[in-house]
């Protein structure tokens, strides 16, 4: 019954946030960014326009350290502390609606604590790199776009 109420909840953000894209103009970009969602964003901030700002720079600042100590812990070849990053990057990832890129930090996290396909490693985290520079500018145009107003 709980996950009943969950789903539930979880529904009617889905419902409002879609409703909102319908009716308000300034919202309308959303629908083409390619790496954030932004449903579980406005969920954890409860539309509230200085939490989501405050989350987006958390996120700024978070990715540039984790892409970094990726890189270090790459050269160094210290896999195990890679793995425990990586899974610390997926829960950042994951808030923003990018579960492509969480899927494969999960892959990175269990490979890396393993020490295997560690060929891999590299492309891993260009695509983390890569994807979480696309998805600040998309999150810089829904801050500029979308709270503006508030």
């Amino acid at each position: 019954m709980h996950m009943g109420i969950h789903a539930d909840k979880k529904l009617v953000i889905f419902v409002q946030f879609f409703a909102f894209l319908f009716i308000d103009p300034l919202f309308s970009g959303v629908m083409d960014y390619k790496f954030i969602n932004t449903e579980y964003l406005d969920s954890v901030s409860g539309g509230d326009s200085d939490v989501i700002r405050e989350i987006v720079t958390m996120f700024r600042e978070q990715v540039v350290e984790f892409h970094n100590e990726m890189k270090s812990f790459l050269e160094q070849k210290n896999y195990l502390s890679l793995g425990m990053l990586a899974h610390k990057a997926k829960s950042s990832v994951a808030i923003m609606g990018m579960s492509d890129l969480a899927t494969i930090l999960k892959t990175l996290e269990l490979q890396a604590k393993e020490g295997k396909e560690r060929e891999k490693y590299q492309s891993y985290i260009d695509r983390f790199r890569n994807d979480t520079a696309e998805a600040i500018k998309e999150l810089d145009d829904l801050v500029t776009n979308r709270l503006k107003k508030s």
